[in-house]
């Protein structure tokens, strides 16, 4: 699947129990329609995103930014707190292709990191049982 849309919050890196290091964020998607009575109406929907390769792009991942992501996006059914039945779409992303943003600068953008931060197409898709939320 393909999507464009702004990040809602900073991305965060965790590391995995078998020490590999995953980006995740949220991506809204939003979806703008007429009514029949010609009413303008707005719709959102948040998509949570892992990314696998590059941690050191979460630096660009930042609330606000236009990102056009690729990969395999599948419903999380989780319970929550009262026992009622929940349901996320998750996005295992291959590819991240950034559009601009709020104007915020990256935190560290010096030597080697600022290279790697650059490369953001990435081939595979994780093992389910390594997701760290």
């Amino acid at each position: 699947m393909l999507f464009t849309g702004r990040i809602t919050a900073n991305a965060e890196v965790r590391t995995t129990k078998g020490d590999k290091k995953v980006t995740g964020f949220t991506v809204a998607l939003n979806q703008r329609y007429k009514t029949k009575d010609g009413e303008k109406k707005e719709k959102t929907a948040y998509v949570n995103c892992s990314y696998w390769v590059n941690p050191g792009l979460a630096d660009y991942l930042t609330k606000g930014t236009i990102v056009e992501i690729s990969g395999w996006v599948e419903a999380q059914i989780w319970e929550n707190r009262d026992g009622k039945t929940q349901a996320d779409l998750v996005c295992n992303v291959d590819t991240i292709k950034l559009f601009g943003g709020n104007g915020a600068k990256p935190a560290d953008t010096t030597g080697e990191k600022k290279a790697d931060k650059k490369k953001a197409v990435a081939n595979g898709a994780p093992d389910e049982d390594d997701l760290p939320f």
